[in-house]
């Protein structure tokens, strides 16, 4: 007997790519299990599914930067911090973090379809009563809009996020005076995809003049160190929590556009933050 759950939880962590560099993902995790049913005619009531696997999932890879180390030019050793992970392709990029920072694996590349294969494998182990197999199917969020990913850390949280490279796949909305407007949608989506997002309060100086972005933080788990080129980076005047990232976005686009803004951001997968701001229009500055 085969037992489904679609959408049991989700997973949102970083992803280190030869071809992209640092990169958000979020994926919605969907779990098959087999075994042989009870004299309640039950495989596993569930109830008991939910909490079992995502306290595992929690446990694990959520909220991590997910490093394959046999990838191109990437260098793990150990530091004060934990682990040192220091590479050239396709960008400079080093970290230093606690190892539960980090999850490492013997690959090449990582792919949703290979991380879903490596947690049905893990999980299967040691499985609850009467389950013989387990299957984990990671898939994407469908588009529907604009879409990026971002990776950011937040020292004050209390939780995983205080891990200074995890991230995530997110949707994007805008409000241009009360209409939706695709078009701003899919230029800041495409401005800040696959971009680290950093409080100013978090970049250490002196502020040298060269590509270099250099963010330090002290944080429950321990002590975070990141460096990468400041292309890659989006400096926000606080915290980059969801709510101060669509504060900062309705901010910067209404000032560009003059416009009332609405911003819908999203963090992951189905939570995010709403945040206005209004334009200052020619009247308001006397002209």
């Amino acid at each position: 007997m085969t037992l489904f759950v679609n959408n049991l939880t989700n997973i949102d962590a970083s992803i280190w790519s030869p071809q992209r560099g640092l990169s958000g993902a979020s994926w919605h995790v969907d779990v098959e299990l087999d075994g042989e049913l009870a004299e309640d005619g039950m495989l596993l009531d569930f109830g008991e599914v939910k909490p079992w696997i995502k306290a595992r999932l929690d446990a694990g890879l959520d909220h991590t930067l997910l490093v394959p180390t046999q990838a191109a030019g990437v260098k793990i050793e150990e530091c004060s911090e934990g682990l040192h992970m220091a590479t050239e392709l396709p960008f400079p990029f080093e970290l230093r973090a606690p190892r539960q920072g980090f999850t490492l694996f013997p690959w090449g590349e990582i792919t949703a379809e290979r991380l879903g294969a490596h947690l049905s494998t893990e999980l299967s182990k040691r499985p609850p009563p009467r389950v013989e197999a387990i299957r984990i199917r990671l898939r994407e969020e469908l588009a529907d809009g604009a879409i990026y990913s971002y990776s950011h850390g937040l020292k004050h949280h209390k939780g995983n996020c205080q891990r200074i490279a995890h991230g995530h796949r997110s949707h994007l909305r805008i409000w241009r005076n009360g209409q939706r407007d695709s078009e701003l949608e899919g230029f800041w989506a495409q401005r800040l995809d696959n971009g680290y997002l950093v409080d100013e309060a978090d970049i250490v100086g002196p502020r040298r003049q060269d590509d270099i972005m250099r963010v330090r933080y002290r944080s429950a788990q321990g002590q975070f160190q990141l460096h990468l080129p400041k292309a890659r980076c989006h400096t926000l005047p606080a915290p980059t929590t969801v709510e101060n990232i669509a504060a900062w976005l309705a901010r910067q686009i209404a000032l560009s556009t003059g416009a009332h803004i609405r911003v819908q951001a999203f963090e992951g997968i189905d939570k995010g933050a709403l945040a206005e701001s209004r334009g200052i229009s020619a009247g308001d500055q006397g002209i």
